[in-house]
């Protein structure tokens, strides 16, 4: 199979490995704190704020995006309840899912969602064969950057820094396995609609 050009690029340009886990010392969940750094949606000043640690490769990720966020969206997001934060947490194959990561994060800002959702729904072809290319190439489309902007980031030891940056965050916070959502700083297993919603409901009160 070949290689996307950024995809070399990125190889080339990461030196050490991805972040490992750190000694499981962490006994309490500690969740960073949302910077400009994080790609997010929704009213910086909403009551909750829900966090999501996924990954391109993993396809409970991808259903859950496709399936519940539409109307995760409508119902929080859209309304001016929730701000949405997506963080970074690559999983296996990594030649798979961390050039997407890196492709999302050198987007331009405003169009991070337009390439995560394609990523995501794109994501079943690659996994049952599709060529890597076939998979970046409508990413690249809607990323608001052309592909040689794409490659030239790729390459910076920022994007691997911001990539890390979200790994190191998860693991802090004992997330190792994607979808890991928290509420308001709260881990919530039951990532349903239904689930999400009695979280958020809870967090609004709790403030």
């Amino acid at each position: 199979m070949r290689r996307p050009r950024f995809l070399l690029i990125l190889a080339l340009a990461i030196a050490t490995p991805l972040a490992s886990a750190p000694a499981p010392v962490i006994a309490t969940e500690q969740v960073a704190p949302v910077t400009a750094a994080d790609r997010s949606l929704g009213r910086s000043d909403a009551p909750v704020t829900v966090i999501e640690y996924a990954s391109f490769a993993c396809h409970l990720c991808a259903d859950w995006h496709q399936l519940v966020y539409p109307g995760f969206k409508a119902r929080f997001i859209d309304t001016g309840q929730v701000r949405y934060v997506f963080r970074n947490l690559p999983t296996p194959p990594e030649e798979m899912s961390l050039p997407a990561h890196a492709l999302a994060r050198c987007a331009a800002p405003a169009k991070f969602f337009d390439v995560a959702a394609t990523l995501m729904q794109g994501q079943a072809a690659v996994l049952r064969g599709g060529t890597l290319d076939a998979w970046y190439a409508p990413a690249i489309a809607v990323s608001g950057r052309t592909r040689a902007q794409i490659d030239a980031c790729a390459a910076t030891p920022a994007t691997r820094a911001a990539i890390n940056r979200d790994i190191e965050s998860a693991h802090a916070a004992d997330a190792h396995t994607t979808p890991a959502f928290f509420v308001n700083g709260r881990r919530v297993t039951d990532r349903s609609l239904g689930g999400l919603e009695v979280a958020i409901r809870a967090a609004a009160a709790d403030r």
